[in-house]
């Protein structure tokens, strides 16, 4: 009886294991890298690098926020930067050519005419802030200040006029770039340069 048991398990084992067998596809194995350990082989598996970070303390939030919003008016005023300094370039050859002062004040009247075209919704869409770093990014390109640059094309009395609106809404024709102050605007003007090649 002992024996007849151990028959009719072995053939049930067998049984089972054989429509086991049947049932597995070459879909149910997957290959994986594995690791030979003494006579063991163990599945290896990679996953991908990720960071875990806490949540930043609230000062240096403020300093990412202030960093960010430099940053993206740096992105967005630095084109009309170099423009401008490629413009004032052209403009100042230009006028060295002119002998009257008649055709001085035409030749800035038409060129005025087409930055406005060119430029002038742009340029009204900044904001307050974007239009304090443009500045700066101006005097960067140019070497000299917005007021200066007013004054020399347009006289004293429209630089004044200009300051003193730039002075209502916080701004200062003056204002200059400072390689010591400005530090985090060289570091942003400097990426872009790096990534979209401006000269």
């Amino acid at each position: 009886m002992f024996r007849s048991s151990i028959i009719i398990f072995i053939c049930i084992l067998c049984l089972a294991g054989g429509a086991a067998a049947q049932q597995r596809t070459a879909t149910d194995t997957v290959a994986v890298r594995a690791v030979l350990y003494g006579n063991d082989t163990i599945p290896s598996i990679t996953l991908s690098i990720f960071d875990v970070t806490d949540k930043l303390p609230k000062r240096l939030r403020k300093q990412r926020e202030r960093w960010t919003r430099l940053r993206n008016a740096v992105y967005v005023t630095y084109p009309y930067a170099v423009s401008a300094g490629r413009i004032l370039k052209d403009v100042n050859r230009d006028l060295k050519t002119f002998t009257s002062k008649k055709q001085r004040k035409e030749y800035l009247a038409s060129k005025e005419k087409l930055l406005k075209a060119e430029f002038g919704d742009k340029l009204e869409n900044l904001s307050v802030y974007q239009g304090k770093v443009l500045m700066k990014l101006i005097h960067r390109e140019t070497g000299e200040n917005c007021y200066d640059i007013v004054k020399e094309l347009k006289g004293g009395f429209n630089a004044r006029m200009y300051q003193t609106v730039a002075f209502f809404f916080g701004g200062n024709l003056k204002s200059e770039f400072n390689t010591q102050d400005d530090k985090d605007i060289e570091l942003i003007v400097q990426e872009i340069q790096l990534y979209n090649r401006y000269n």
